[in-house]
C-alpha cells in the first residue's frame, strides 16, 4: 500500500502543478488584450488553459480524498480538513460566482462590433477578476497549508 500511496501523492502534486499553475495566470492572459481582436484571442487562450485547470482540479480532489481514505488520520488533521473545505468552497465559486460573471463577458465578446474595448467590458471584467483573485488567494492558503501542515 505504501507504493500505491506514493503514486497517489505524486499524481496529487503533479495535478496541483497542472491545475493550479495555469489557474494563477488566467486573469493575466486576458488583461493583455489591447483591442477586441486581441481580447477575443486572449479569451480563446484562457479557455484552453482552463481545461488544464479543470483536469488538474478534478485530479486534486480525487487524489486528495484518496489519500484521506488510505490514511484516515488525515481527516483528524486541521490542515487537511481546512484545505479540503477551502477547496470545496473554490469549486462552489464556479457556478455561484465565476460562471454568472463570465457569461455577460462572453456575450459581449460575441456581439460587440469594432475594435475598441467598451467600458462595459471593463466593468464586467473587474467583477470577474475580483472573484478570480479571491480564488487565487484561497489556493495560496491551501498550498501553504499543504506545505506547512501547521495544525
Amino acid at each position: 500500500m505504501s507504493t500505491f500511496y506514493e503514486v497517489v501523492v505524486f499524481i496529487h502534486i503533479f495535478s496541483a502543478i497542472l491545475g493550479m499553475g495555469p489557474g494563477f495566470i488566467l486573469t493575466t492572459v486576458v488583461r493583455s488584450g489591447k483591442n477586441m481582436t486581441e481580447l477575443r484571442h486572449s479569451y480563446a487562450i484562457r479557455h484552453k488553459l482552463h481545461i488544464f485547470v479543470m483536469i488538474g482540479g478534478t485530479l486534486l480532489l480525487i487524489t486528495g480524498l484518496t489519500m484521506g481514505f488510505l490514511n484516515t488520520y488525515l481527516f483528524h488533521m486541521g490542515w487537511y480538513v481546512t484545505s479540503l473545505t477551502l477547496f470545496l468552497i473554490t469549486l462552489a465559486l464556479g457556478p455561484i460566482a465565476l460562471s454568472p460573471s463570465s457569461k455577460p463577458i462572453k456575450a459581449l465578446l460575441n456581439s460587440h462590433k469594432g475594435e475598441e474595448i467598451p467600458e462595459e467590458y471593463k466593468r464586467l471584467s473587474r467583477k470577474l477578476f475580483r472573484y478570480e483573485y479571491l480564488e487565487n488567494v484561497i489556493f495560496l492558503i491551501i498550498i501553504s497549508l499543504m506545505i506547512l501542515k501547521p495544525f
